[in-house]
């Protein structure tokens, strides 16, 4: 690429990873007190992989950086940026430590948190980042260790998550190339900030020394504004990046849309005008992830060989914060990867 020229950022290699304890909605149900069709009727989610307890983010983090590093040959990094809302620890960042058991010790390594909407808003940054030509390459991860912050008897949420990882390798490369992030939108309105929180932890509501208290230590979500407000904000930052980009519903091969739940998916291809089949779909096997469940979505299409070279993406997200992001991008050829 000779000096001047615009660069952009390609999606070169990916991979993910699960926990191996698969928990089924019949032993959800038992402790909640309801039926396994209660929660596929309002959720569509079957079953979910849960950490176990001495697995932390990192852990997944590193699993599937490694699964994505592999997938195209190891190259070299650049810099890694670790997309989570459940780090390891409040402080230091968790980043630091994913990118040094990968044996990239020394490169820039930072987390960001935009809940579910993060592995959209880390791709944006990290193509930002890599279209100014300071960097060539970077490791984008999405990973949560989510399950440890719910109230085991919410029948809110406890239904709804589950932990996992995915990620991806961008290199730098030039616009229009298969593969490259083509438009993105995000944005944010901080006065929804209580439909969807964990409360206690930060320096607003400090909890050192403090019995534990359900009403801050778990995971809060009002499920009907969540519901109103994702359908929302992902159709029209879809429409957004759509109109940036230059396609119509219609010309969409494939929307990854975050995996809230099956609802929150259906009436968002509704919304945006996308076929309800071309929605990639796979809630119902692996729960809401957050920031991993685009990523997730993708490999477990990839493994189903739903993806071919040249196929028009539009990625959108909605999570806490809250947050939203959109992105549009014609996928390359990349290696096949086994189904989740």
């Amino acid at each position: 690429m000779s000096a001047g020229q615009a660069a952009t950022a390609v999606i070169a290699g990916i991979g993910a990873c699960l926990p191996e304890r698969l928990v089924k909605n019949e032993e959800v149900s038992a402790r909640l007190g309801l039926s396994d069709d209660w929660i596929r009727d309002r959720t569509g989610i079957e079953q979910r992989y849960v950490s176990a307890p001495h697995e932390a983010t990192s852990d997944l983090a590193v699993d599937a950086g490694r699964r994505a590093l592999d997938s195209c040959g190891n190259p070299d990094v650049d810099f890694v940026l670790l997309a989570t809302c459940t780090p390891d620890s409040l402080f230091p960042a968790t980043a630091p430590s994913v990118a040094a058991r990968l044996g990239l010790k020394g490169v820039p390594a930072f987390d960001m948190n935009a809940a579910c909407s993060g592995f959209i808003y880390a791709l944006t940054i990290a193509s930002s980042m890599i279209a100014t030509g300071a960097f060539r390459s970077a490791l984008v991860i999405g990973a949560e260790v989510v399950t440890p912050l719910l109230d085991q008897f919410d029948q809110v949420t406890s239904p709804v998550f589950g932990d996992g990882a995915g990620a991806v390798v961008l290199r730098r490369g030039e616009p229009g190339e298969p593969g490259s992030l083509l438009e993105q939108v995000m944005g944010s309105d901080g006065d929804l900030l209580d439909i969807l929180v964990t409360p206690g932890g930060g320096s607003r509501m400090r909890v050192a020394g403090v019995p534990l208290d359900p009403d801050t230590a778990y995971l809060k979500m009002q499920g009907r504004l969540v519901y109103k407000y994702a359908v929302k904000h992902m159709a029209a930052a879809s429409e957004e990046v759509l109109a940036r980009t230059g396609w119509r519903p219609e010309d969409v091969d494939h929307l990854v849309a975050h995996q809230a739940n099956r609802r929150i998916l259906t009436a968002t291809a509704s919304a945006i005008g996308v076929p309800a089949e071309r929605a990639v779909v796979n809630v119902e096997r692996v729960a809401n992830t957050s920031a991993a469940s685009i990523p997730l979505a993708l490999v477990d299409a990839m493994g189903q060989d739903r993806f071919k070279p040249g196929d028009r993406i539009l990625f959108c997200a909605f999570g806490g914060g809250v947050t939203w992001a959109a992105a549009t991008l014609v996928w390359p050829g990349l290696p096949a990867t086994a189904p989740l």
